[in-house]
């Protein structure tokens, strides 16, 4: 603890000190430029009446009656893969956030012979779908990103743009995880469930509107020659770390919604 002082200016210091004070208030301060999101494209999540456990199956009920959305565009919203078509959903209980990936390919890029338990540095390398979460919006610089492969590695990291590195993968979040491969149709799937706990989220009330941006990266060889698709685009760089685009993720009770289209 320290201990309080008073000083006792000279009323000649004083009245400088008040003069040039004065001036200051006069003149124009530059304000330091607020970030403000740029994306209105929405993706529902809506609310499941049970928990899932992951295992890549998408024929599940829940996912059936989810609201889906797909994208084959790249980042910049330029160039389309229709060979890599993705489409995702997302559904909440009290507990968890879910997300669903059902995802088109002409092959597939992964590590071969390793241990899917162990986190996987620089999984963004081969193929991956992405999630950059963002549970509290007014902090835009600060989100987390869930990245899982076709044969089921993962990474989680926590992201802060303030920093640096701004990656922090020694945060854990604890959430689960499945993928499945249909090599007859070409489509691999995953699911992802994530503890709201893990990023500090108390409560989910319907009607919240998060900040997201999904992604899937594919395709071998250096990133020149890869496919790196974004839902909400980024047009200003090839970095898919630009919150301000990220797009809405609004959870939904979907059981007042069917009362409320009943009626």
């Amino acid at each position: 603890m320290f201990a309080s002082t008073t000083r006792f200016w000279p009323a000649a210091v004083g009245m400088a000190a008040f003069t040039i004070l004065a001036i200051l208030a006069a003149c124009p301060v530059a304000s330091v430029p607020e970030q403000t999101y740029s994306s209105s494209v929405e993706l529902e999540a809506r609310r499941s009446s049970a928990e899932l456990v992951p295992d890549g199956d998408l024929t599940k009920p829940s996912w059936k009656h989810a609201k889906w959305v797909e994208f084959d565009n790249d980042a910049s919203g330029k160039v389309h893969y229709p060979e890599a078509a993705t489409r995702v959903a997302s559904l909440w209980t009290e507990t968890h956030i879910y997300f669903a990936f059902s995802s088109r390919y002409d092959s597939l890029n992964i590590y071969q012979g390793e241990d899917p338990k162990t986190e996987r540095w620089q999984l963004w390398d081969r193929d991956v779908v992405e999630v950059f979460l963002n549970p509290q919006p007014e902090r835009v610089n600060h989100y987390f990103e869930f990245e899982v492969a076709p044969n089921n590695q993962w990474i989680d990291l926590e992201i802060d743009k303030t920093k640096d590195p701004f990656n922090d993968a020694s945060w854990n979040s604890g959430f689960d995880h499945a993928t499945r491969i249909d090599a007859e149709h070409n489509i691999w799937t995953a699911e992802m469930r994530i503890p709201l706990r893990s990023m500090n989220v108390k409560g989910i009330h319907p009607g919240a509107q998060w900040r997201v941006n999904l992604f899937r990266a594919a395709g071998k060889g250096s990133d020149d020659h890869r496919k790196f698709l974004a839902w909400s685009i980024i047009p200003e760089g090839k970095t898919f770390h630009v919150p301000t685009r990220f797009g809405i993720l609004k959870l939904v009770n979907s059981a007042r919604r069917a009362v409320a289209k009943a009626l």
